[in-house]
């Protein structure tokens, strides 16, 4: 597909779909940092939604960008072998998760199991993290952050699995 070639306007149900597929919701845990010029006291919880694709479908994701109004593009260079470089869409704002990226998929839900157990998951750690200052998370908070994050990314929880029969 060109780079000039006008996109077709995409949907929500498109960005669902899109979603399920090649997307993610993602939270990063940074241990306090000890020494140097950027030493911290806490813990930082970064949460991040993004969709990946290969280097030819950056007008696909530019559109997604306008789509959501927020958000950036970066090109990921792939270093392992059979591996092509790819650009990624990403959403990392605590204000743009809470007043975008969250109410749209409550609106248009996940259709993927795998996809819909991450986002729920997302959803209960943002939700810890984003009601306070994100400095001042207690150890008991952070504990269950690390709990819910180990479920993420984990395709069909058990309990999912024996309901689906």
């Amino acid at each position: 597909m060109g780079e000039g070639r006008n996109l077709f306007m995409l949907s929500a149900d498109y960005i669902v779909g899109l979603t399920d597929g090649e997307g993610s919701f993602t939270v990063y845990l940074h241990p306090p940092r000890k020494i140097g010029k950027y030493a911290t006291k806490h813990y930082r919880v970064e949460c991040h939604y993004y969709i990946k694709l290969r280097e030819d479908e950056l007008p696909v994701l530019k559109e997604v960008k306008k789509f959501f109004n927020c958000g950036n593009l970066y090109l990921q260079k792939e270093k392992r072998p059979n591996h092509r470089n790819c650009y990624r869409f990403e959403i990392s704002s605590y204000e743009k998760i809470r007043e975008v990226v969250i109410p749209f998929f409550q609106k248009h839900p996940l259709h993927s199991v795998n996809r819909k157990n991450d986002f729920d998951l997302f959803c209960k750690i943002f939700k810890i993290v984003g009601n306070k200052d994100r400095k001042s998370l207690t150890e008991e908070e952070l504990e269950k952050i690390r709990k819910l994050k180990l479920q993420m990314h984990k395709g069909v929880p058990e309990i999912r699995k024996a309901n689906l029969g």
